[in-house]
């Protein structure tokens, strides 16, 4: 599908675009006063430890984890009298020793209070946890260094009992001597390492520490209105250019000549603009219909130049509506400007406008001339138009189809075709009755109207077989109701269509 193509079903369904998105953002509009607002509260911690960076990293998910967890959340809902459920996140900063919490309430106050009990609780539960039920290694290292002690005032006393009683003993004293280094360089390893020991548990005791602590908020983090709008355009907008192409999809009226050609296998022999006047019948230059009359020029050209010898046009459509009295009318007036003699048969005997096209009576016409109530010369009437005669449809009768149908209506377009350059039959559209499926035959061309946008796929199908079938000599496509501009637009004028 070409980008023109895109532009084309995006500009036919526009209203559904412009709708769905002004649905979209009002909904969006509506929802978002009616959310309750909420107020956000953070306060951020420092995590300090004496180890690696990947353990700094490890600790404050840990932590993280721990502020997060249902049990962390229910104690907070406990301690704080919450009815509504805690809401919290935290985020980590990286590469620093620092993380956010953050409390989401619908009150300011509770919002701030849920951070600044959830930053004291995970103070708290990081002290228990390096405190824990069991030992330290600190008292793991006190335990040590009093037995040290012990030894060491023991092999000190045995030594002044030497000293004392065997100064003689001079192998038992440097022996004893020895045993003093040995146990005094053992307890001050183990002094060292308690020290350590003692200063590495003070800091993991209070290694979380509040670096900002929360505030109270002052307006509410949600709903953002901005957003929320701008979100629902979006969301409207792409929302409707699907929909108009799915429906587009689904729409089985064909809306581009491509279409027509495609349908009908046959190429276009003129396309007529759409007016922005209602009432438009005849197509005048003074009255504002200049792109039409240029149209129906256009398709007089085309159509007398396929061949000299064809006088008799037949057009219809394949439903009632599309326009082929107009274009009739039209025809007939473009062909009698050109110095021709023109005329315009109604063999609409259901619902007949060409009297009312051209402002005529309609006591007598075709069926007068067909019954033998009166002759041709009779029923004949001269239009405001040089050169351009009507011959109206008469008194609706019973039987249209026969009458159509019949040997005398071959005669009577014989007739006309001796007497006139040209004869336009305006016949009732093909799907609806019989009747100009029984006058084709008698036509050398038939002038197809196929209303753009109007006329679907499945009736262009229909009508493209019931003319081959039966024997239609020519067969020439009018697009009506083209909303293409094309040329017209170099005259200044709108190019838009008129209808029956």
């Amino acid at each position: 599908m070409e980008l023109r193509q895109y532009y084309n079903i995006i500009n036919r369904r526009k209203w559904i675009i412009i709708i769905t998105t002004v649905v979209v953002t009002l909904l969006a509009v509506i929802l978002t006063f009616l959310m309750k607002p909420q107020y956000e509260s953070s306060t951020t911690l420092r995590v300090a430890t004496v180890e690696n960076i990947n353990y700094t990293q490890l600790l404050m998910n840990t932590y993280a984890r721990i502020v997060t967890s249902g049990t962390a959340k229910n104690e907070l809902k406990n301690q704080l009298g919450l009815v509504d459920p805690v809401d919290i996140r935290v985020e980590l900063i990286p590469d620093t020793e620092l993380m956010v919490i953050t409390a989401e309430a619908p009150d300011p106050e509770q919002a701030q209070a849920i951070a600044a009990s959830a930053a004291n609780l995970l103070a708290e539960q990081s002290r228990d946890i390096y405190s824990g039920s069991g030992q330290s290694p600190a008292e793991i290292l006190q335990a040590q260094l009093d037995e040290a002690e012990r030894e060491l005032n023991r092999a000190r006393s045995e030594y002044e009992d030497l000293l004392a009683n065997h100064p003689e003993d001079g192998v038992a004293l440097d022996a004893s001597d020895q045993s003093i280094s040995l146990k005094e360089r053992t307890y001050a390893t183990l002094l060292e390492q308690y020290e350590s020991a003692r200063t590495n548990e003070a800091l993991i005791a209070n290694s979380v520490s509040v670096v900002e602590p929360a505030y109270l908020p002052t307006e509410p983090s949600k709903p953002n209105v901005t957003l929320n709008i701008v979100l629902g355009l979006l969301i409207g907008l792409i929302g409707g250019i699907v929909l108009a192409f799915v429906v587009d999809n689904l729409d089985t009226r064909m809306h581009s000549i491509d279409q027509i050609e495609s349908v009908t296998k046959l190429p276009t022999m003129g396309t007529i603009p759409e007016s922005k006047y209602d009432n438009l019948k005849i197509a005048r230059i003074n009255n504002g219909s200049y792109p039409q009359v240029e149209a129906f020029r256009r398709l007089r050209t085309n159509l007398v130049s396929l061949d000299q010898g064809a006088n008799v046009f037949m057009v219809t459509s394949a439903q009632r509506g599309e326009g082929k009295s107009t274009v009739s009318a039209n025809l007939a007036v473009a062909l009698a400007q050109s110095g021709r003699t023109v005329v315009v048969v109604d063999c609409d005997m259901r619902l007949p406008a060409i009297h009312k096209i051209f402002e005529l009576p309609n006591k007598r016409g075709l069926t007068s001339v067909l019954t033998n109530d009166v002759q041709l010369d009779e029923a004949i009437l001269s239009s405001v138009y040089s050169r351009l005669t009507v011959l109206t449809s008469g008194p609706l009768p019973p039987n249209p189809t026969e009458l159509l149908g019949s040997a005398r209506m071959v005669e009577l377009v014989e007739e006309l075709r001796e007497q006139y350059d040209y004869v336009l039959l305006d016949t009732p559209a093909l799907l609806s009755v019989a009747d100009a499926a029984v006058v084709s035959p008698i036509a050398d061309i038939v002038v197809w109207v196929v209303s753009q946008g109007q006329t679907r796929r499945s009736d262009v199908e229909a009508v493209r077989r019931q003319l081959i079938n039966v024997g239609a000599k020519s067969i020439d496509v009018v697009i009506n109701r083209s909303s293409l501009e094309n040329d017209y637009t170099a005259y200044g004028q709108e190019a838009d269509f008129f209808s029956n």
